[in-house]
Protein backbone atom coordinates (compact mmCIF):
# COMPACT_ATOMS: atom_id res chain seq x y z
CA UNK A 1 0.00 0.00 0.00
CA UNK A 2 1.55 3.49 -1.12
CA UNK A 3 -0.03 6.82 -0.97
CA UNK A 4 -1.00 8.98 -3.76
CA UNK A 5 -2.55 11.88 -4.31
CA UNK A 6 -4.84 13.27 -7.33
CA UNK A 7 -6.10 16.49 -8.02
CA UNK A 8 -9.92 17.00 -7.98
CA UNK A 9 -11.22 20.32 -9.57
CA UNK A 10 -8.13 22.09 -8.36
CA UNK A 11 -7.78 20.97 -5.17
CA UNK A 12 -5.90 17.81 -3.87
CA UNK A 13 -7.32 14.66 -2.30
CA UNK A 14 -5.31 11.67 -0.65
CA UNK A 15 -5.45 8.24 -1.83
CA UNK A 16 -4.55 4.76 -0.72
CA UNK A 17 -3.15 2.79 -3.74
CA UNK A 18 -3.09 -1.31 -3.02
CA UNK A 19 -1.71 -3.08 -5.92
CA UNK A 20 -3.11 -6.44 -6.75
CA UNK A 21 -1.36 -9.20 -5.42
CA UNK A 22 0.71 -11.36 -8.47
CA UNK A 23 0.85 -8.22 -10.52
CA UNK A 24 -0.02 -8.91 -13.47
CA UNK A 25 -1.00 -7.23 -16.11
CA UNK A 26 -4.65 -6.27 -17.57
CA UNK A 27 -5.35 -5.99 -13.52
CA UNK A 28 -9.22 -4.33 -12.40
CA UNK A 29 -9.13 -1.77 -10.09
CA UNK A 30 -11.49 -1.26 -7.26
CA UNK A 31 -12.41 2.47 -6.61
CA UNK A 32 -13.37 2.79 -3.41
CA UNK A 33 -14.60 6.04 -0.72
CA UNK A 34 -16.63 6.18 2.55
CA UNK A 35 -20.52 7.02 2.92
CA UNK A 36 -21.62 10.41 4.64
CA UNK A 37 -19.33 11.97 7.54
CA UNK A 38 -16.86 8.80 6.68
CA UNK A 39 -12.96 8.53 5.71
CA UNK A 40 -11.09 6.25 4.01
CA UNK A 41 -9.16 4.87 7.91
CA UNK A 42 -12.86 4.26 9.05
CA UNK A 43 -13.23 0.74 7.85
CA UNK A 44 -12.71 0.38 4.72
CA UNK A 45 -9.54 -1.64 4.75
CA UNK A 46 -11.24 -4.15 5.61
CA UNK A 47 -12.26 -4.67 2.18
CA UNK A 48 -9.54 -3.04 0.57
CA UNK A 49 -7.37 -5.86 1.30
CA UNK A 50 -9.23 -8.51 0.54
CA UNK A 51 -9.75 -7.30 -2.44
CA UNK A 52 -5.83 -6.65 -2.81
CA UNK A 53 -4.96 -10.20 -1.56
CA UNK A 54 -7.53 -11.42 -4.34
CA UNK A 55 -5.42 -9.61 -7.52
CA UNK A 56 -7.55 -6.52 -7.65
CA UNK A 57 -6.03 -2.75 -7.41
CA UNK A 58 -7.78 -0.81 -4.78
CA UNK A 59 -8.02 3.12 -4.78
CA UNK A 60 -8.95 3.95 -1.64
CA UNK A 61 -9.69 7.87 -0.99
CA UNK A 62 -10.89 10.31 0.93
CA UNK A 63 -13.39 13.43 -0.59
CA UNK A 64 -11.96 17.03 -0.55
CA UNK A 65 -12.65 18.67 2.85
CA UNK A 66 -12.45 15.16 4.24
CA UNK A 67 -9.42 12.99 5.77
CA UNK A 68 -6.10 13.76 4.64
CA UNK A 69 -7.19 15.60 1.54
CA UNK A 70 -7.38 19.17 1.23
CA UNK A 71 -10.18 21.85 0.65
CA UNK A 72 -12.54 24.18 2.55
CA UNK A 73 -14.76 24.11 4.51
CA UNK A 74 -13.54 21.28 6.25
CA UNK A 75 -16.11 18.64 6.82
CA UNK A 76 -18.91 19.40 4.31
CA UNK A 77 -21.13 16.57 2.82
CA UNK A 78 -21.82 17.81 -0.64
CA UNK A 79 -23.14 15.14 -3.07
CA UNK A 80 -22.32 16.59 -6.17
CA UNK A 81 -18.77 17.70 -4.93
CA UNK A 82 -18.22 14.32 -3.66
CA UNK A 83 -19.47 12.67 -6.87
CA UNK A 84 -16.86 14.84 -8.85
CA UNK A 85 -14.52 13.47 -6.65
CA UNK A 86 -15.59 10.08 -7.95
CA UNK A 87 -14.89 10.88 -10.99
CA UNK A 88 -11.17 11.84 -10.79
CA UNK A 89 -10.70 9.05 -8.32
CA UNK A 90 -11.61 7.09 -11.88
CA UNK A 91 -9.59 9.18 -14.19
CA UNK A 92 -6.52 8.13 -11.40
CA UNK A 93 -7.14 4.87 -11.76
CA UNK A 94 -7.29 4.17 -15.37
CA UNK A 95 -4.13 5.68 -15.64
CA UNK A 96 -2.11 2.92 -12.66
CA UNK A 97 0.37 0.85 -14.19
CA UNK A 98 -1.07 -2.19 -15.16
CA UNK A 99 -4.27 -1.80 -14.38
CA UNK A 100 -7.03 -2.66 -17.20
CA UNK A 101 -8.63 0.70 -17.51
CA UNK A 102 -11.76 -0.95 -18.66
CA UNK A 103 -12.11 -2.66 -15.41
CA UNK A 104 -13.24 -0.06 -13.35
CA UNK A 105 -14.95 -1.30 -10.32
CA UNK A 106 -16.68 1.07 -8.13
CA UNK A 107 -17.59 0.32 -4.48
CA UNK A 108 -19.75 2.75 -2.12
CA UNK A 109 -21.02 2.17 1.15
CA UNK A 110 -23.76 3.89 2.46
CA UNK A 111 -24.02 7.79 0.62
CA UNK A 112 -21.04 6.60 -1.12
CA UNK A 113 -23.29 3.38 -2.68
CA UNK A 114 -25.49 5.96 -4.18
CA UNK A 115 -22.92 7.83 -5.78
CA UNK A 116 -21.38 4.86 -7.36
CA UNK A 117 -24.54 4.29 -9.14
CA UNK A 118 -24.78 8.05 -10.41
CA UNK A 119 -20.69 7.73 -11.39
CA UNK A 120 -21.49 4.75 -13.40
CA UNK A 121 -24.28 6.06 -15.02
CA UNK A 122 -22.24 8.51 -16.19
CA UNK A 123 -19.22 6.84 -17.03
CA UNK A 124 -20.49 3.78 -18.91
CA UNK A 125 -16.95 2.50 -18.94
CA UNK A 126 -17.27 1.31 -15.66
CA UNK A 127 -17.39 -2.51 -15.34
CA UNK A 128 -19.10 -3.23 -12.07
CA UNK A 129 -20.62 -1.97 -9.14
CA UNK A 130 -20.96 -2.87 -5.47
CA UNK A 131 -23.70 -1.06 -3.18
CA UNK A 132 -23.23 -1.66 0.42
CA UNK A 133 -25.86 -0.66 2.24
CA UNK A 134 -26.52 2.17 -0.17
CA UNK A 135 -28.58 4.98 0.50
CA UNK A 136 -30.45 5.28 -2.63
CA UNK A 137 -32.95 7.95 -1.91
CA UNK A 138 -32.41 10.81 -0.11
CA UNK A 139 -35.91 11.95 0.06
CA UNK A 140 -36.85 8.22 1.78
CA UNK A 141 -34.47 8.75 4.29
CA UNK A 142 -36.25 11.82 5.31
CA UNK A 143 -39.81 10.08 5.20
CA UNK A 144 -37.73 7.25 7.06
CA UNK A 145 -36.34 9.85 9.83
CA UNK A 146 -39.82 11.51 10.18
CA UNK A 147 -41.32 7.56 11.12
CA UNK A 148 -38.74 6.84 13.21
CA UNK A 149 -37.80 9.92 14.80
CA UNK A 150 -40.66 12.44 14.46
CA UNK A 151 -40.70 15.54 12.98
CA UNK A 152 -38.99 17.35 15.94
CA UNK A 153 -36.27 15.79 14.56
CA UNK A 154 -36.16 17.31 11.10
CA UNK A 155 -37.12 20.45 12.24
CA UNK A 156 -34.05 20.69 14.82
CA UNK A 157 -31.67 18.86 11.51
CA UNK A 158 -33.34 21.90 9.58
CA UNK A 159 -32.83 24.47 11.91
CA UNK A 160 -28.57 23.96 12.59
CA UNK A 161 -28.83 23.53 8.69
CA UNK A 162 -30.14 27.24 8.51
CA UNK A 163 -27.91 28.59 11.64
CA UNK A 164 -24.95 26.96 9.04
CA UNK A 165 -26.26 28.39 5.61
CA UNK A 166 -26.30 32.04 7.23
CA UNK A 167 -22.60 31.99 8.87
CA UNK A 168 -21.71 30.58 5.59
CA UNK A 169 -22.90 33.92 3.84
CA UNK A 170 -21.30 36.42 5.76
CA UNK A 171 -18.30 34.61 5.58
CA UNK A 172 -17.57 33.06 9.28
CA UNK A 173 -16.74 29.52 10.49
CA UNK A 174 -19.11 26.80 9.80
CA UNK A 175 -21.54 25.82 12.37
CA UNK A 176 -21.03 22.09 12.76
CA UNK A 177 -23.37 18.93 14.41
CA UNK A 178 -22.52 15.28 14.95
CA UNK A 179 -22.40 12.64 12.68
CA UNK A 180 -23.74 9.91 15.05
CA UNK A 181 -25.64 10.89 18.75
CA UNK A 182 -27.45 9.25 20.62
CA UNK A 183 -31.20 9.43 20.03
CA UNK A 184 -32.61 12.77 20.53
CA UNK A 185 -29.63 14.82 19.53
CA UNK A 186 -28.75 17.47 17.27
CA UNK A 187 -26.65 14.88 15.02
CA UNK A 188 -26.85 13.88 11.83
CA UNK A 189 -27.71 10.18 12.99
CA UNK A 190 -29.51 9.01 15.59
CA UNK A 191 -30.49 5.73 15.56
CA UNK A 192 -29.93 3.31 18.68
CA UNK A 193 -26.41 2.05 19.18
CA UNK A 194 -24.90 4.30 15.89
CA UNK A 195 -22.17 5.69 18.54
CA UNK A 196 -21.47 2.61 19.85
CA UNK A 197 -20.79 1.02 15.96
CA UNK A 198 -18.79 4.13 14.61
CA UNK A 199 -16.35 4.64 17.60
CA UNK A 200 -14.45 1.64 17.87
CA UNK A 201 -13.87 1.79 13.76
CA UNK A 202 -12.79 5.37 13.61
CA UNK A 203 -9.87 6.01 12.15
CA UNK A 204 -7.35 8.71 13.57
CA UNK A 205 -8.35 11.01 10.41
CA UNK A 206 -12.24 10.92 11.44
CA UNK A 207 -13.88 13.60 13.75
CA UNK A 208 -17.75 13.16 14.47
CA UNK A 209 -18.62 16.13 13.19
CA UNK A 210 -20.10 17.37 10.38
CA UNK A 211 -21.46 20.85 8.51
CA UNK A 212 -24.74 21.38 9.55
CA UNK A 213 -25.99 22.65 5.73
CA UNK A 214 -25.54 18.73 4.92
CA UNK A 215 -28.79 18.45 5.88
CA UNK A 216 -30.72 20.79 3.46
CA UNK A 217 -29.35 18.89 0.59
CA UNK A 218 -29.99 15.24 1.53
CA UNK A 219 -33.58 14.94 0.04
CA UNK A 220 -32.13 16.32 -3.35
CA UNK A 221 -29.72 13.45 -3.49
CA UNK A 222 -31.48 10.65 -5.21
CA UNK A 223 -29.19 8.43 -6.66
CA UNK A 224 -32.65 5.28 -7.60
CA UNK A 225 -33.19 8.15 -10.68
CA UNK A 226 -30.34 7.27 -12.53
CA UNK A 227 -30.09 3.75 -12.02
CA UNK A 228 -32.51 2.92 -15.60
CA UNK A 229 -29.21 4.44 -17.21
CA UNK A 230 -26.93 1.85 -16.04
CA UNK A 231 -25.04 -0.62 -18.34
CA UNK A 232 -23.06 -2.75 -15.91
CA UNK A 233 -23.40 -5.33 -13.14
CA UNK A 234 -24.42 -3.80 -10.05
CA UNK A 235 -24.23 -5.95 -6.44
CA UNK A 236 -26.68 -4.59 -3.86
CA UNK A 237 -25.88 -5.58 -0.46
CA UNK A 238 -29.02 -4.59 2.17
CA UNK A 239 -29.62 -4.18 5.13
CA UNK A 240 -32.66 -5.72 6.18
CA UNK A 241 -33.15 -3.60 9.54
CA UNK A 242 -31.35 -0.67 8.33
CA UNK A 243 -32.28 2.17 10.56
CA UNK A 244 -30.28 4.69 8.53
CA UNK A 245 -30.41 4.00 4.51
CA UNK A 246 -34.27 2.43 3.93
CA UNK A 247 -33.86 -0.96 3.03
CA UNK A 248 -37.08 -0.39 0.57
CA UNK A 249 -35.40 2.30 -1.58
CA UNK A 250 -32.63 -0.49 -1.98
CA UNK A 251 -34.93 -2.99 -3.03
CA UNK A 252 -36.61 -0.62 -5.17
CA UNK A 253 -33.66 0.44 -7.31
CA UNK A 254 -32.40 -3.11 -7.80
CA UNK A 255 -35.83 -4.23 -9.30
CA UNK A 256 -35.21 -1.02 -11.80
CA UNK A 257 -31.82 -2.27 -12.64
CA UNK A 258 -33.73 -5.52 -13.73
CA UNK A 259 -31.36 -8.44 -15.03
CA UNK A 260 -28.25 -5.86 -13.92
CA UNK A 261 -28.62 -6.47 -10.29
CA UNK A 262 -27.63 -9.04 -7.80
CA UNK A 263 -29.43 -8.32 -4.43
CA UNK A 264 -27.98 -10.13 -1.38
CA UNK A 265 -29.73 -9.13 2.08
CA UNK A 266 -28.61 -9.44 5.42
CA UNK A 267 -30.34 -9.21 8.65
CA UNK A 268 -28.43 -6.02 9.93
CA UNK A 269 -28.26 -2.78 10.64
CA UNK A 270 -26.35 0.14 8.68
CA UNK A 271 -23.42 0.27 11.02
CA UNK A 272 -22.87 -3.67 11.34
CA UNK A 273 -21.16 -3.87 8.14
CA UNK A 274 -18.05 -2.45 9.12
CA UNK A 275 -16.61 -5.45 11.27
CA UNK A 276 -17.03 -8.51 12.36
CA UNK A 277 -18.48 -11.56 11.01
CA UNK A 278 -20.97 -9.63 8.61
CA UNK A 279 -18.38 -7.52 7.54
CA UNK A 280 -16.38 -11.03 6.25
CA UNK A 281 -20.05 -11.96 4.72
CA UNK A 282 -20.15 -8.66 2.69
CA UNK A 283 -16.12 -8.57 1.27
CA UNK A 284 -16.72 -12.54 0.57
CA UNK A 285 -20.13 -11.97 -1.41
CA UNK A 286 -18.29 -8.98 -2.95
CA UNK A 287 -15.22 -11.26 -4.31
CA UNK A 288 -18.24 -14.02 -5.28
CA UNK A 289 -19.54 -11.10 -7.70
CA UNK A 290 -16.65 -9.65 -8.93
CA UNK A 291 -15.19 -12.96 -9.73
CA UNK A 292 -18.50 -13.76 -11.81
CA UNK A 293 -19.11 -10.31 -13.63
CA UNK A 294 -15.52 -9.39 -14.91
CA UNK A 295 -14.00 -12.98 -15.68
Amino acid sequence: MRDITFTSHGTRCAAWHLTGAGAKSGRPCVVMAHGFGGTRDTGLLGYAEPFAAAGYDVLVFDYRGWGDSEGAPRQDVSYRRQREDYHAAIAVARQLPGVDPERIVLWGTSYAGGHAVVAAARDQRIAAITALTPAMDGAATLAHILHRAGPRQLLRAAGHGLIDIARAAVGRAPHHVPIVGPPGSAAMMTSPGAVEAVVPVAGPTWRNEVCARAALEVGLNRPGAFVGRLRCPVLFQIGAIDSVAPPWAARRAAAKAGSLATIREYPVDHFDVYDGPWQRRAVADQLEFLARVLH
